[in-house]
């Protein structure tokens, strides 16, 4: 299968931080090394999260790789070539997984939006059977933000939790991963009033609307609040006496709440495989993907727009 890997690839880039303006859609880009540790996925599928638009206007500059750069996290693909070190996947292994371990430090110049990428063997797994690349590529980043989130607060069997911006791409993940997976007592969740039939869907005891109700000043209290929405200081006042808040945007934190960035582990994936292929736990796909991969321009505007909400965005397919 390697023999007909072309030695060019089509893929979005850009050359310096900016708008929109400065992404590019190019039709010569080196298809990536393989490194003895990583394969080469020919790529069926993308997802773009926040963090794809926050590093292309240069947030993360100080820590960032410097351009040129393809972005792009997550993946869902065909393994179409394997490095000497790896043991555990070969050629023509559907996979998936979020491509760079570390999401804000040194992340990859070669992301996922292109035809081809090449990933370390320990951030992937198995594509699971039921969901389709589209599915798939949707899940890595927001599915292991939200398990490390609920592992790092203690979360466990009979503990209440309230989950703000349940609606989106990480806090759908949560209350389901807490539901089905943690064996919470009780799920809350926040979302406008056109997702709360969504939220009961994916599992929440309680739907709260938060155009309608302050969620701090409900007289229950929850062990953990997971903030997938950058309210941190009304969060800390929702969270019993011993609990933790968990805070994904914003950076650092005060007690109880702490801030985490993720680190990529194909390990989660394959823990929660049975979880997905069981149909528990279910990936939300936004309405308006996915969008063909030479229309990443329309997909990052819309993210753009809605990355305030902090909502996953389109997803793109090959």
């Amino acid at each position: 299968m390697s023999s007909s890997i072309p030695s060019k690839m089509k893929a979005w880039i850009y050359n310096d931080y900016g708008g929109p303006e400065v992404l590019k859609f190019e039709s010569d880009v080196a298809v990536p090394e393989v490194k003895d540790d990583q394969v080469l996925i020919k790529v069926a599928a993308a997802a773009l999260n926040p963090i794809d638009f926050q590093r292309r206007v240069g947030q993360f500059k100080a820590i960032d790789s410097p351009p040129p750069t393809v972005p792009g996290y997550d993946v869902a693909g065909v393994v179409v070539k394997v490095g000497s070190q790896v043991q555990g996947l070969k050629e023509g292994d559907e996979v998936y997984g979020d491509i760079n371990e570390k999401s804000v430090e040194q992340p990859k110049r070669f992301g996922s939006l292109a035809e081809y990428t090449a990933v370390e063997e320990r951030l992937l797994a198995l594509k699971p059977k039921n969901l389709d690349f589209a599915q798939a590529a949707s899940l890595p980043v927001g599915i292991e933000t939200a398990y490390e989130g609920l592992e790092r607060a203690g979360f466990s069997a009979g503990k209440s939790i309230l989950v703000l911006g349940g609606a989106g791409g990480v806090g759908s993940l949560v209350i389901q991963l807490a539901k089905q997976v943690f064996g919470a007592s009780k799920v809350a969740a926040t979302s406008s009033t056109g997702k709360l039939e969504l939220l009961k869907s994916l599992g929440a005891d309680l739907a709260i609307d938060y155009t309608k109700e302050n969620f701090e000043d409900l007289p229950e209290k929850f062990d953990v609040v997971y903030d997938a929405v950058g309210q941190r200081d009304r969060a800390v006042k929702a969270v019993k006496e011993g609990g933790s808040v968990v805070i994904i945007s914003g950076g650092a934190a005060t007690p109880p709440g702490f801030f985490f960035s993720l680190t990529s582990n194909g390990e989660v994936l394959k823990k929660l495989s049975p979880f997905l292929e069981s149909g528990k736990v279910k990936p939300v796909i936004d309405p308006n993907g996915p969008f063909p991969l030479d229309k990443v321009d329309e997909a990052l505007s819309y993210l753009g727009n809605k990355t305030s909400r902090h909502r996953k965005g389109g997803h793109i397919s090959n």
